[in-house]
């Protein structure tokens, strides 16, 4: 994986540095299972920016990386309106909270309640249930944030901290989202934030509220020291390799020793009687009114596809492109002076070899480049747009004026580069031909919006009036009505059926007895579903006969692990004591903490284990399976190297921690400072009452 590039293609994207800044490996964007240390999920990122609604707005963000992770802390996208608006409100009292002399007011808690639920629906699609947001924990967890906001709001104001209308401009026209040709355009500017369904006065106070926070934070920042005995200590521990040798004990060896009592599986039955009850169950019929569907009924012509082509051929044209490799020295532009000068230093001794010899440039780059995604390509970055790199590599690649030709050193937030220019893609305008079923698509999809806002209300109305039947609608609107597979009232149903109004109103009594039609229920993405129940099946008990052997099976197969683990504990027990044991070990190999296909509990019981002495001896349980004896017989520790980039990694995660603790304790001084008191009795009531 390219270490320079964004995540597109990969589930996972793997750098310690990344030429773009999307690419930090922040720990919020890691999976719980994730060992490596500069791995991040794609999916993870995804919903983690979708969830707690960090800005579309990338520029607001380049600042320290330790900021970075507090504002990603603490920022939710209610509706702020700028730290003064924090402060306005002292003395309303009542509310969910109280902080100092200010308050969260209900309708602020229950707004910010409907945004979370609205960012979660987006980033979990038809997984998303509303009751997940609808429990006690999850209301104390949005309000916890409006608290913390509030407070740092409070402490801004306390020390004065305001941001200038001159700052205020600079930084919304440095905002890529707002510029066309790389410079802000107005036009763009009100389009974009109506898009969003924001005012300027709204996003204005946000981004006004995000740089004074950035003001507050940055002072905690800054006093985080990374000690870098600490530093070697974790790079040690978190490289360290075990080699180890396994032996199994699977259950299916104890099962002849397992003796079941006569009613065993009978008594079982009658205290697990819920497990064995089948759900209610329905067959059902359905018509789908989607502006996918309404799409598909629309034609366009060539005529409007060739009119749309002319009249905006900026849309269609292709940017100039670059193809560059690099040398990469990595250091840090929070690093001391000695540490950025001594990359420097190295940074022009290399510069000097190729200037010298440039053939030798993808030989050098292999050999000294920091950057592990292209190191191994000889540096290769292969083609990239303006846009896609940061500001000053791109500025330096797209300054270079023939292929072949080098520039100087170039610094950026990740380091010293050495740039190569190795190939040219000239703008040009993509050929009608090319584009035209992509503006087609896009004309049909404007067309449908406006079509299926016109008849949402038409339909709805015709599944309504005429409920014994979903004919009319179909004909009507020209759908296909479609049939379910069996569905389970409490089961998970696939597609539309996932929704919680829509299965609530097919078994309900009108539904089932009437077999009227469901109303027409938003499930979600512009998509309508009106249903009609076929057959239908109660909720019944499965017989005792039936699942005896389903329960037999199971009670004894957990007999059987039960005497698999007391079998491997007692062997456990001998081995480390040093007793001999006859064993038939598997051939040792030797594994690291970022193993992958070992469990972790296994890891963690190999990991854990002492090696004072060796070999030393571990244990696993394996639910449901049996038991796992691991011999640990060798263990590497590296030392750390002082250009190992994955050492560099390691400082940034650590400080990352140590940032996290002081930001907690910071804000703890904060609580005990402004006084906060919240109202649980109704923070604890349902958000609809």
């Amino acid at each position: 994986m390219d270490a320079n590039r964004a995540p597109v293609a990969a589930t996972w994207v793997c750098s310690p540095r990344s030429l773009r800044a999307a690419s930090a490996p922040q720990p919020q964007f890691r999976e719980a299972n994730e060992s490596s240390p500069f791995c991040f999920s794609k999916k993870r990122f995804s919903a983690v920016i979708s969830i707690l609604g960090v800005s579309m707005f990338d520029a607001v963000r380049n600042n320290k990386k330790v900021v970075q992770v507090f504002l990603v802390m603490i920022t939710l996208p209610f509706a702020f309106f700028g730290v003064e608006s924090y402060v306005k409100n002292a003395g309303n009292g009542g509310g969910v909270a109280t902080i100092g002399g200010s308050s969260i007011q209900l309708g602020e808690f229950q707004q910010a309640l409907r945004e979370q639920q609205e960012r979660m629906r987006g980033a979990m699609g038809a997984s998303f249930n509303p009751a997940m947001l609808d429990t006690p924990e999850a209301r104390r967890a949005v309000l916890e944030n409006l608290v913390n906001q509030r407070l740092l709001a409070l402490d801004a104001q306390k020390m004065r901290l305001s941001v200038s209308d001159a700052s205020l401009r600079d930084t919304i026209a440095a905002i890529p989202a707002f510029q066309e040709n790389g410079h802000f355009s107005l036009p763009r500017y009100e389009a974009v934030l109506k898009a969003q369904g924001m005012t300027q006065a709204v996003f204005e106070g946000r981004l006004r509220h995000d740089l004074a926070l950035q003001q507050v934070l940055g002072a905690v920042a800054e006093g985080v020291l990374v000690p870098q005995g600490s530093v070697d200590q974790v790079y040690s521990v978190q490289l360290e390799e075990r080699t180890v040798s396994e032996v199994r004990l699977p259950a299916a060896q104890f099962a002849a020793g397992v003796k079941l009592a006569d009613d065993a599986a009978r008594k079982f039955y009658d205290a697990e009687r819920k497990r064995f009850e089948m759900p209610a169950q329905l067959k059902a019929e359905y018509v789908v009114l989607s502006k996918e569907a309404v799409a598909s009924q629309l034609n366009v012509s060539d005529a409007d596809v060739r009119k749309e082509y002319d009249a905006h051929p900026e849309r269609f044209s292709q940017g100039e492109e670059r193809r560059a490799s690099h040398i990469l020295i990595q250091a840090d532009k929070g690093a001391g002076d000695a540490a950025l000068k001594a990359a420097r230093e190295k940074a022009e001794a290399l510069l000097k070899q190729v200037a010298a010899k440039p053939d030798d440039f993808a030989r050098v780059a292999k050999e000294n480049s920091q950057d592990p995604g292209s190191a191994e390509k000889g540096g290769d970055l292969g083609f990239f747009a303006r846009g896609a790199m940061v500001k000053e590599f791109e500025d330096a690649a797209f300054g270079l004026k023939k292929e072949g030709e080098m520039s100087g050193v170039v610094q950026s937030d990740f380091g010293f580069h050495i740039i190569r220019l190795t190939g040219v893609k000239a703008s040009k305008a993509r050929p009608f031909d090319e584009v035209k079923g992509e503006i087609a698509a896009e004309l049909k999809r404007n067309e449908a919006a406006k079509k299926f806002a016109e008849l949402v209300e038409s339909f709805t109305n015709t599944v309504y009036e005429q409920a014994d039947s979903l004919k009319p609608a179909a004909e009507k609107f020209k759908l296909a009505v479609q049939t379910t597979d069996w569905i389970a009232q409490d089961g998970k149903a696939p597609g539309p059926f996932s929704n919680e109004k829509l299965i609530g109103e097919l078994f309900s009594d009108d539904a089932l007895k009437n077999k009227r039609n469901t109303s027409a229920v938003d499930v979600g993405n512009g998509t309508l579903v009106a249903a009609r129940v076929l057959e239908h099946k109660a909720a019944a008990l499965r017989p005792f006969e039936e699942v005896k052997p389903v329960i037999e099976k199971a009670l004894g197969n957990e007999e059987a692990v039960k005497l698999a683990e007391k079998d491997g504990e007692g062997k456990l027990a001998q081995l480390v004591k040093g007793d001999a044991v006859s064993l038939a070990w598997s051939p040792a190999r030797t594994i690291s903490r970022s193993e992958q296909g070992l469990p972790p509990e296994v890891l963690r019981a190999i990991f854990r284990a002492s090696t004072d002495k060796l070999p030393a001896y571990a244990g696993v349980k394996v639910p449901g399976a049996g038991y796992a004896l691991y011999r640990i017989e060798k263990v590497n520790r590296p030392v750390a190297k002082e250009d190992d980039p994955r050492r560099a990694a390691i400082k940034q995660q650590y400080a990352r921690v140590l940032a996290e603790q002081d930001f907690g304790a910071y804000i703890a001084a904060l609580r005990k400072r402004y006084d906060v008191k919240v109202n649980h009795a109704l923070l604890d009531e349902p958000k609809d009452k």
